[in-house]
């Protein structure tokens, strides 16, 4: 089975990312990479991005996209029209198949007038917005800006754009599949649902009933074409958490949520 990973992270010998893929039992290099990608059958990535919103600087490996990410620098009143700009230039590319957002560390709830130009952006050139959601890796930012339930609010306003909630909201399992049941133009990603080098046998076995409410609230959500594998790189062993998804995710549903949804959603080409 093909697989498309629709949530990566990539910034290659960067000490801390580094130091990341080591605890998952990976090297955060090209050639590592595309060694594991190989392994696994991953013809494709998307990165969300958060290294620069310049253009000559999103440039990663001819299997990979990228959605360009903002920081908290893109929303100073006085930097406005030059990051709306900058943004566009990226959606124009091929390559940037739209745009990411980081409600908890920026601190603006996603309804906030700070993003309407980037999602009318996003729905011009038809490009989803990824939305990071749920819990934060860093203390200094907040968890109420990353709770899911406020993407109903621009779900509605902006019902021409479409989003991805990233992370499936997790922990805030419930109101995450409210919202992505309520809002045909919400989709969502399971990245990022557990860390590191784990034992999986283990983990299902000490984490019963998390397993077990995270299938539920997937299942009440129920629209198996709206939900991606993505990884999150690099944060977890790559060939434990597809099996990991495997499990979670009925069999006769494998091939949309690995391989031809992100396809849809990203617009990507056929691999």
């Amino acid at each position: 089975m093909k697989i498309i990973d629709a949530h990566i992270h990539c910034c290659f010998d960067f000490e801390p990312f580094s130091e990341t893929a080591a605890f998952a039992g990976h090297k955060n290099t090209k050639e590592h990479i595309e060694k594991v990608f190989a392994e696994n059958n991953i013809v494709h990535a998307v990165v969300m991005g958060n290294i620069s919103v310049e253009p000559s600087e999103n440039k990663y490996p001819k299997n990979m996209s990228y959605c360009v990410g903002l920081d908290s620098n893109c929303f100073e009143k006085d930097k406005k029209e030059y990051f709306i700009n900058k943004v566009e230039e990226n959606l124009k590319l091929r390559e940037c198949v739209g745009i990411k957002i980081y409600p908890g560390y920026c601190q603006y709830y996603v309804n906030d007038e700070v993003y309407a130009p980037f999602y009318e952006l996003a729905a011009k050139y038809n490009k989803p917005v990824a939305i990071h959601t749920g819990a934060l890796s860093r203390p200094d930012g907040k968890l109420k800006y990353s709770h899911p339930i406020r993407i109903d609010d621009i779900a509605v306003d902006f019902p021409k754009t479409r989003f991805v909630m990233c992370h499936f909201g997790n922990p805030f399992l419930q109101e995450a599949a409210a919202v992505a049941e309520k809002n045909s133009n919400v989709s969502i990603d399971l990245s990022g649902l557990i860390e590191g080098n784990f034992d999986l046998e283990d983990y299902f076995k000490k984490n019963k009933y998390y397993i077990n409410v995270l299938k539920c609230w997937i299942n009440y959500f129920g629209d198996y074409k709206r939900i991606m594998y993505g990884s999150d790189w690099p944060i977890v062993n790559i060939k434990k958490y597809i099996e990991f998804i495997k499990r979670i995710i009925p069999e006769k549903y494998h091939e949309y949520v690995f391989y031809k949804n992100a396809v849809e959603i990203y617009g990507l080409e056929e691999k």
